[in-house]
């Protein structure tokens, strides 16, 4: 699936692609949530990295993508160790307390991190007034999900762990942004560029990274010792087993394929509809309640997130229809000279290919 390019890319592929990063990554939270009946933690993440790294390091190697450049590894280390391990970590312990859906809003409103900690951009960002907006609108989101548990924790035990688990959920995803916004903005030189690794070579190391430190930290917790293989029950190998294949490989597999054949821009969008399938699954599947004040929460956040995307989304629609009419040849006129030609055609807002 990882092979294709924008003009020969199977419609049907297309949409299967699409449906397994919307279904697939919205449902991870709702396995998570399952496979926790039998797995603690930090075992659950060494088993779950650790096995998907040595599947795509595998692929790779037979695929004949280099493996192994120092400063591609460290890198990739520092990113995976913010993504893959802090945000992760986060996600998987604080899953113990609160439903996969509660976790999966969370996770969306990660933009307003992106907004609020890419300083190169904050001119850009904060001199739009949608923008704005957004974040303010996604606080108020993010606080009336806190506000739902606070309520909820008059009548429950776990209630001030379910306050915790929100925390911690809070600053997985501030780790997942600075990951995110370190890998944007390494610098490379044109010789470090060409001597890069693969991106799903990257993607391998950075799973490596969370494998080991899951596993460091399973042993020092002393889940380890407490832990008996033989108490797993069947369903839950299932579900691990999901996460790891349809999880960790397919879904990002997918993902780095509909960039390749997609507007980056559309591609997106997974963001939007990831935590409205993880909300579903909760609700029919697992004994958290869907509560009117998570709903709410939900369709404040999504919409804060469309808010501070909207400059964007305008931008990309402009180029994408001016771009066309040049194309198209609509007029000599509309034309560019020959010297900017190649420019305008490289401006376009199609898929942009991760390196």
């Amino acid at each position: 699936m990882l092979q294709g390019n924008k003009k020969a890319a199977n419609p049907l592929m297309v949409v299967v692609a699409y449906f397994i990063i919307y279904v697939v990554w919205g449902s991870t939270f709702f396995f998570i949530e399952k496979a926790l009946h039998s797995f603690p933690p930090f075992i659950l993440g060494s088993f779950r990295f650790v096995t998907a790294s040595a599947i795509l390091m595998s692929y790779c190697a037979i695929k004949g993508y280099k493996l192994f450049n120092k400063r591609s590894i460290l890198e990739a280390a520092f990113v995976g160790f913010l993504l893959l391990f802090v945000d992760m970590a986060g996600v998987i312990w604080a899953e113990q307390y609160v439903s996969g859906g509660v976790a999966a809003i969370i996770a969306a409103a990660a933009a307003i991190w992106f907004i609020l900690l890419d300083k190169p951009k904050w001119k850009e960002n904060f001199s739009s007034v949608t923008t704005v907006a957004g974040v303010v609108l996604g606080f108020i989101g993010v606080v009336m999900l806190f506000a739902e548990q606070i309520m909820a924790s008059n009548d429950n035990a776990n209630g001030n762990l379910k306050i915790i688990a929100l925390c911690i959920l809070v600053l997985g995803s501030i780790a997942w942004t600075v990951g995110s916004l370190a890998s944007k903005y390494f610098k490379k030189s044109e010789v470090q560029e060409k001597e890069d690794l693969h991106v799903m070579v990257k993607t391998a190391w950075q799973m490596v990274t969370a494998g080991i430190l899951f596993n460091i930290t399973a042993l020092f917790t002393g889940e380890y010792a407490s832990f008996d293989l033989s108490s797993v029950a069947p369903v839950d190998w299932f579900n691990l087993g999901y996460l790891i294949t349809f999880g960790s490989i397919l879904a990002f597999s997918s993902y780095i394929w509909l960039l390749q054949v997609r507007p980056a821009m559309e591609v997106s969008t997974y963001a939007y509809v990831n935590p409205i399938i993880a909300l579903i699954l909760s609700h029919f599947f697992t004994s958290h309640a869907v509560t009117s004040l998570q709903i709410v929460g939900l369709a404040v956040i999504l919409f804060s997130v469309l808010l501070m995307n909207w400059k964007a989304y305008r931008t990309k629609l402009s180029a994408k229809n001016k771009n066309k009419k040049i194309l198209q040849g609509n007029t000599l006129d509309a034309l560019p000279k020959h010297g900017d030609r190649q420019s305008t055609i490289d401006d376009l807002p199609e898929a942009e290919l991760v390196h």
